[in-house]
């Protein structure tokens, strides 16, 4: 287990949540697109298994502290596909771009907040490689009432060998 996968286990451990068995898409599209030296993941939500676990329009019925959980679940689910597609985390050679969406109520304004969280995790599992320019915007609505959604852009390193 390389150093990247064990800090993202342990970021797993801190959700309270498994994320055993694939990540699959919500509809029809594919999750990750490698092209070249470029890796793109579509938007994740909060899902665990089969169900989204932060539902809700933050600032009225999510708070600020669930708004943030959701962006690490997020994010997590960004990194386990990733994971996937590449063969390991250790390919990630820069996050290159984070984009965060926030269900938000019309006076909630901590979208960058929010988006922190995710920010912050990937720097925990990626450390320097894991620094990136960021978009986090309100929204009135998201698929499945999903609190927060986050989507990457990364660069990546060729396979070893």
């Amino acid at each position: 287990m390389t150093t990247r996968t064990a800090l993202l286990q342990q970021a797993i451990a801190a959700t309270g949540h498994s994320f055993d068995g694939p990540i699959l898409a919500g509809g029809d599209y594919v999750p990750v697109v490698h092209d070249g030296d470029v890796a793109y993941v579509s938007g994740q939500v909060p899902r665990v298994g089969k169900e989204v676990v932060v539902t809700g329009r933050v600032g009225e019925a999510t708070s600020l502290a669930d708004a943030q959980k959701a962006a690490c679940i997020c994010a997590i689910r960004a990194l386990l596909l990733l994971e996937a597609q590449l063969g390991s985390l250790d390919r990630i050679a820069r996050v290159l771009r984070v984009g965060v969406y926030v269900q938000s109520a019309a006076a909630f304004t901590q979208q960058s907040e929010v988006a922190d969280a995710a920010s912050a995790l990937l720097k925990s599992v990626l450390g320097d490689d894991g620094a990136h320019t960021r978009t986090s915007v309100g929204v009135y609505q998201l698929p499945k009432n999903a609190a927060v959604e986050v989507e990457l852009v990364v660069r990546t390193r060729p396979a070893a060998g």
